[in-house]
């Protein structure tokens, strides 16, 4: 029947039966056991099945069927490294049409399996112009299709609409649809590094989530951006500047892998370094991000042959990334901090005005991530700890600590330095809390 209905849908001739059609139709869903509930928590945090998560995405990912150079299966390396989910649906130019939607079920049969989701993009579906009953009917099909896979996360609309020049009433109509038909799963919007304030606010009303993407790395430096700042800390300001369009509603940073600006004729092929991804990585964080996506492993003209083979990018996922996922993934140590709510605790920085922090309390621990910006190498005091504090360990610079005395410790940072600290109850610095990275 869903096949039938799809036909009758995509046929140049659109027959006013088709409607009861399209009713009947909406019954031609992918039930599935299990199938996601997702909502978002009043900070912001992503919650599935009653589990806070930090949405750790790629777009795109590994092909479904995907190996490893080593031959262990894609997406359970990308699982075990604490990797969330991947970008689907319309990836590759053309329509939402037959072949898309069996290939979106491969992604989310594939996904489902190994513990992963998917976020389809709605594409121009996404963006519904008045009277056009036929793209609306593809909408509520597709929509009904998978709104009960257990492989799907959250579902994406048009790609950077206000630099595309989509009007704003097109993707409401169509959001409106989209929850109506699916509730329990969140629309991601996702804008360039373009436009004002003013300009984006607008479409806040066709999304939950809020995301931009931004790419720093290049020659000459911080292209992507028109903005005065061309460093690496351009991805902090622009996760300042997202929340600030959000108003209210979660954002999440699209970071870089590789992205058209280095890859295009006449351009030169360059990645960020790992201090350079996990500075980016941590800024996002760090100002508020609630999930990360990395995008471009699956662009083939960044890959080494070998790679290509494979059809993604694991010479970058084995230098970079997976060290990044170590830190930050959902199996990672730091993980219980990253979905917790920002504390009221009175911590501040002294010493110097490119410091920023953000203070987490998880467990019996005291998180503080920290990260300088550019300029020389400086001694900070942090202050407003409490007073049972008296020693922290710096994560992921074992077996370095700092001393901490009536809630005070100093330290250095270097131009984009990242320190993450830990601060354990008395009772707990001995045995296992000394295994923390």
């Amino acid at each position: 029947m869903f096949r039938a209905v799809l036909h009758m849908i995509c046929s140049p001739s659109l027959k006013p039966f088709v409607v009861l059609l399209m009713i009947i139709g909406s019954s031609c869903q992918v039930w599935a056991h299990n199938a996601p509930r997702v909502t978002i928590n009043d900070g912001g945090v992503l919650i599935v099945n009653g589990r806070k998560m930090l949405p750790i995405g790629f777009s795109n990912g590994p092909p479904p069927d995907g190996r490893t150079p080593d031959g262990k299966n894609a997406f359970a390396e990308i699982k075990d490294a604490g990797g969330t989910f991947f970008r689907t649906g319309v990836i590759a130019g053309g329509p939402w049409d037959e072949k898309t939607i069996e290939s979106e079920q491969v992604w989310m049969d594939t996904a489902a399996r190994y513990g992963l989701y998917c976020w389809p993009r709605l594409r121009e579906l996404s963006s519904l112009e008045e009277g056009n009953v036929k793209k609306k009917m593809l909408l509520r099909l597709i929509v009904n299709r998978f709104k009960n896979h257990r492989g799907l996360l959250l579902w994406k609309n048009v790609d950077e609409p206000q630099w595309g020049g989509t009007p704003v009433e097109t993707m409401i109509r169509a959001y409106s649809i989209i929850k109506e038909l699916d509730p329990h799963h969140p629309v991601g919007l996702t804008h360039a590094p373009r436009g004002t304030l003013e300009q984006l606010r607008p479409y806040v009303a066709a999304a939950d989530v809020l995301l931009l993407d931004i790419y720093p790395i290049g020659y000459p430096p911080g292209r992507h951006s028109l903005w005065q700042n061309k460093e690496i800390s351009m991805v902090g300001d622009y996760t300042k500047f997202i929340k600030e369009v959000a108003d209210g509603k979660p954002v999440w940073m699209v970071l870089q892998i590789a992205w058209s600006g280095v890859i295009k004729p006449g351009k030169t092929l360059r990645f960020p370094t790992f201090a350079q991804e996990r500075f980016m990585t941590y800024q996002a964080l760090i100002n508020g991000a609630r999930g990360l996506v990395y995008f471009g492993g699956h662009i083939e003209k960044a890959m080494a042959p070998k790679d290509a083979e494979l059809g993604w990018n694991w010479t970058f996922w084995r230098r970079v990334l997976r060290p990044v996922l170590e830190e930050v993934g959902n199996n990672s140590p730091l993980a219980p901090a990253l979905v917790a709510p920002d504390s009221e605790l009175p911590v501040r920085v002294s010493g110097t005005d490119d410091v920023e922090f953000c203070v987490r309390e998880a467990g019996d621990c005291i998180y503080i991530l920290a990260c300088k910006r550019d300029g020389a190498a400086v001694e900070v005091k942090f202050s407003g700890l409490p007073a049972w504090v008296s020693e922290g360990q710096v994560m992921y610079e074992s077996p370095r600590k700092v001393e901490v005395n009536k809630g005070t410790f100093t330290d250095w940072f270097a131009p984009f330095d990242v320190h993450v600290y830990c601060f354990a109850r008395q009772s707990e610095l001995s045995g296992e809390r000394n295994k923390i990275p």
